[in-house]
């Protein structure tokens, strides 16, 4: 029960997209121009660095929210699987982000929620991890690879822990919130098949964070035009 109520609750606050919010206040569905996700890539893309932003730091914290909501509601009751709660409730919210029911369910890749997962699960995987994103990202430019890598990255090094010992839960919950994890590693994965076809042809695009939101949103619109072709 706790788990599914843990699920629900991450869910709610994975509702909340940001990008489609932005994209409405500059009078554009964010889903129609660029990459066609609402996301935080699509929205530095198509608005600039401070609509980018916002973006990921927003989708950041409705995960760390939703989990802080998780950990209120079970942390009185002693639970000795509170870590793989606050996975379930991260869980959720990248569900919620990714396949929102009020958008006929198509919303973005996870990859913002999916980074205040981290943070919100394990600060010192957090640190870990996000160096080795901005090194990746700012030698290839490529979101997608940047943010691939450090989600597997990312798993690795949360066995790893949990196989020290340092979440405090027995084999059994470790072992699921391992199964949660890679099952978040695969949806990132299947959510960038076509960013994946695109590395492999040499054709996926390069994000750069210095160009006026003009031409952004005219760029990106050409670029959705293009792949509809």
């Amino acid at each position: 029960m706790e788990r599914f109520v843990s699920l629900v609750i991450g869910y709610v606050f994975g509702l909340i997209q940001t990008s489609y919010i932005i994209g409405k206040q500059h009078h554009v569905d964010i889903r129609t121009i660029g990459s066609g996700n609402a996301g935080s890539s699509n929205t530095l893309r198509a608005f600039g660095v401070k609509a980018g932003l916002t973006n990921l730091l927003v989708d950041m914290m409705k995960c760390v929210l939703a989990v802080g909501v998780v950990n209120l509601l079970f942390v009185k009751n002693g639970h000795n699987m509170l870590p793989l709660l606050k996975m379930y409730a991260s869980a959720g919210c990248i569900l919620g982000h990714n396949f929102p029911f009020y958008l006929n369910f198509k919303g973005g890749k996870g990859i913002a929620a999916s980074a205040g997962m981290i943070l919100a699960v394990d600060w010192k995987l957090f640190v870990t991890v996000m160096p080795l994103f901005f090194l990746l990202f700012f030698t290839t430019h490529y979101v997608s690879l940047s943010s691939l890598i450090s989600y597997v990255f990312a798993f690795c090094v949360l066995v790893l822990y949990g196989a020290l010992g340092f979440y405090g839960m027995n084999l059994a919950h470790t072992i699921e919130m391992d199964a949660v994890m890679l099952f978040l590693v695969l949806l990132a994965f299947y959510k960038h098949r076509e960013n994946i076809k695109r590395l492999k042809a040499g054709t996926e695009r390069k994000t750069y964070l210095k160009k006026k939101t003009e031409d952004r949103i005219e760029e990106t619109a050409e670029e959705r035009r293009s792949e509809k072709k």
